[in-house]
C-alpha cells in the first residue's frame, strides 16, 4: 500500500512539474477544412466529374498536411485542463473519438484506437479539471489532435452535418488549456 501511495505522489509531482515545462499546442479548433454544405471534404474529386480547381487532369492531389499535434517519441502525454463545468463535454468528445477510431475501416485509425488512454485526475489544476491522456505508443507523423482525428473519423456527410459544427464548438470551448509531453521509457518501459 505504501508503494503504491509513494507512486501516485512522485507521478503527480512529476507531473506537474512538468506541466509548467512542457510545451503547449495551439488551442484546439474546430478543422477548418470543412467544406461549405453540398460540397466534398477537401481533398476528394468534385462530383462534377471535372478535376479540383488548379490541378490538370490526371494529377496526382497534394500531399497531406503535417499534423498539428503530433509526437516524434514512442510515446505522449498530454495535459488537458478543461473547465469546470465543461467535464462532461470533453468525456463526450473522448468517447466519440474513441468509437469513432475503432470502428473506422482505415488502418492508421484503427491502429491508434488501441493507444489512447484516458484518465481524469481527483485533483484540480489551476482551477480546471485535469485529463491526463497517454498515447502509448504514438505513431510517428501522425495526427493526434482531438477535434482533426474526429473528423477523420466521420463520413463526408456526418462532416457536412450543421450539428457537427455546432459539436466542434462546444468540444473545443470545453479546454481551457493544453501541454504536451513527448516522452520516452526507460528501464525497459515498465
Amino acid at each position: 500500500m505504501r508503494v503504491l501511495v509513494v507512486s501516485t505522489f512522485a507521478l503527480a509531482v512529476m507531473l506537474s512539474a512538468a506541466a509548467g515545462y512542457a510545451q503547449a499546442p495551439p488551442a484546439q479548433q474546430p478543422p477548418s477544412s470543412q467544406p461549405p454544405t453540398g460540397q466534398p471534404p477537401t481533398g476528394q474529386p468534385p462530383t462534377t466529374g471535372q478535376p479540383p480547381t488548379g490541378q490538370a487532369a490526371g494529377a496526382q492531389p497534394s500531399t497531406p498536411a503535417a499534423p498539428k499535434l503530433s509526437f516524434p517519441t514512442p510515446s505522449g502525454i498530454l495535459l488537458v485542463q478543461v473547465k469546470p463545468d465543461q467535464a462532461s463535454a470533453f468525456e463526450e468528445m473522448i468517447g466519440k473519438l474513441k468509437s469513432g477510431l475503432a470502428k473506422s475501416d482505415k488502418p492508421e485509425l484503427k491502429q491508434q484506437a488501441t493507444a489512447w488512454k484516458v484518465y481524469r485526475a481527483n485533483e484540480p489544476m489551476g482551477g480546471n479539471t485535469l485529463f491526463v491522456v497517454v498515447i502509448d505508443p504514438a505513431m510517428p507523423n501522425t495526427e493526434y489532435q482531438f477535434l482533426q482525428v474526429l473528423n477523420n473519423t466521420l463520413t463526408p456527410e456526418e462532416q457536412r452535418a450543421p450539428e457537427t459544427q455546432e459539436m466542434y464548438r462546444r468540444y473545443a470551448a470545453a479546454i481551457a488549456n493544453m501541454n504536451r509531453l513527448n516522452v520516452t521509457p526507460v528501464g525497459g518501459g515498465q
